[in-house]
């Protein structure tokens, strides 16, 4: 065997065991979005149908609920759907989670920048402070943070929630966007400077471009973690501000686990976050390779 088929057979064996990963990662979807389709009685059937007739009577039963959760006819009494609370659980998810994404986003690329090139008594200790702040589990500050947020009145706001999510990721982007401004080059800044600009101008006008794939990046992952918290909006609100993700849990009801309602709820779920890192995909690739080739 020669290097071109040696090659060859290498390039082979990569492929497989991408097709095998991209399997594994995309197996989840599949089942849930089978499981949510599928009728009770061909969800739990053993062994498991690979094929059905699709039915959309668990997306139904996410956005309308009747007696007991169930649709249609109950011992022969009509029961007449009403909307559920999930769409309104949805839009405070969406709203809050990317509110607070692009507030975490900005004040940590202006911290990143700061902490990257200004002199900063104590840099090194400010920032074991600021990444202190994710070494906690929520549940340790539950209390004081309810007490805290009945006292200010922002128990059951979207504003609460905003606050909570972007101080709660702000850690993160602080040093994720200060690795970013490390590998931008100094001297785009100093030949500004030199050009009569001024510091703030410099940033805005050639720094804060450069650092949009690192931004990218950054927004991804803050919005994911935010979509899918549940700690903190299981405990900073009611009825009126909660987000989606808790509403899903409190499926699990006493008569059992409907599945279907909650693959359906949960692959409702997960589009709005595939569509936007799709949307923004290119840059994340190109964020996550930033600075890997250096002068």
């Amino acid at each position: 065997m020669n290097e071109f088929q040696r090659r060859q057979v290498k390039n082979r064996v990569i492929v497989v065991v991408l097709v095998v990963m991209l399997g594994v990662y995309l197996f989840p979807i599949y089942w849930m979005f089978s499981t949510a389709t599928k009728t009770k009685l061909d969800a739990f059937s053993l062994p498991p149908k690979w094929v059905w007739r699709p039915q959309a009577e668990n997306f139904r039963n996410v956005f309308y609920v009747g007696g007991g959760g169930a649709l249609g006819k109950v011992k022969g009494v009509e029961v007449k759907p009403k909307p559920s609370a999930f769409l309104r659980q949805l839009g405070n998810s969406i709203v809050v989670s990317f509110v607070s994404t692009i507030l975490a986003t900005f004040l940590g690329a202006l911290s990143g920048y700061v902490f990257s090139r200004m002199k900063v008594r104590g840099k090194d200790d400010l920032l074991f402070v600021v990444l202190s702040s994710r070494m906690l589990p929520p549940v340790v500050i539950a209390i004081p943070l309810v007490m805290m947020y009945r006292a200010l009145g922002l128990f059951d706001t979207r504003f609460g929630l905003i606050i909570m999510y972007t101080v709660f990721n702000l850690a993160f982007a602080v040093w994720m966007m200060r690795s970013f401004v490390d590998d931008i080059p100094i001297e785009y800044e100093e030949a500004a400077l030199v050009d009569g600009y001024s510091r703030f101008q410099a940033f805005f006008k050639f720094i804060f471009p450069e650092m949009r794939v690192g931004m990218v990046a950054t927004a991804i992952f803050s919005l994911i973690m935010t979509w899918n918290e549940f700690t903190f909006s299981l405990l900073l609100t009611g009825e009126k501000a909660r987000t989606a993700v808790p509403s899903i849990a409190h499926s699990l009801g006493t008569a059992g686990v409907n599945w279907g309602h909650i693959a359906a709820g949960s692959f409702l779920m997960v589009i709005p976050v595939v569509v936007f890192t799709f949307l923004l995909g290119g840059n994340l690739i190109r964020g996550f390779t930033f600075g890997a080739i250096k002068e």
